[in-house]
């Protein structure tokens, strides 16, 4: 099981990760939806497409931009198609 931690608590949880370019990728359906919040931010991977950002808020902290995803990404990373990543102080463990 891989999960992702911040602030003490369990951001997602799954056996369904793909891991690209050493991130662990977990499915839309694995994330605890109460902690993400929409970010207006993006950015662009020359291979994979325009990233999508969450911020992520546990009992009143804020992390900014902290999770992101590809909601459109190129043929090449299709198979992360809206799948979440952490960075930012997320902790991504190996259970």
């Amino acid at each position: 099981m891989v999960k992702a931690i911040w602030n003490g608590k369990e951001l997602a949880a799954s056996d369904e990760c793909i891991v690209v370019e050493g991130n662990q990728y977990f499915p839309p359906d694995s994330i605890n939806k109460e902690y993400f919040k929409d970010s207006p931010n993006d950015s662009v991977c020359p291979w994979k497409g325009t990233a999508s950002y969450y911020h992520v808020e546990v009992d009143g902290e804020l992390n900014q931009d902290a999770a992101w995803y590809y909601p459109d990404p190129s043929e090449a990373a299709s198979s992360i198609k809206d799948y979440i990543a952490f960075w930012r102080g997320v902790e991504v463990t190996h259970e």
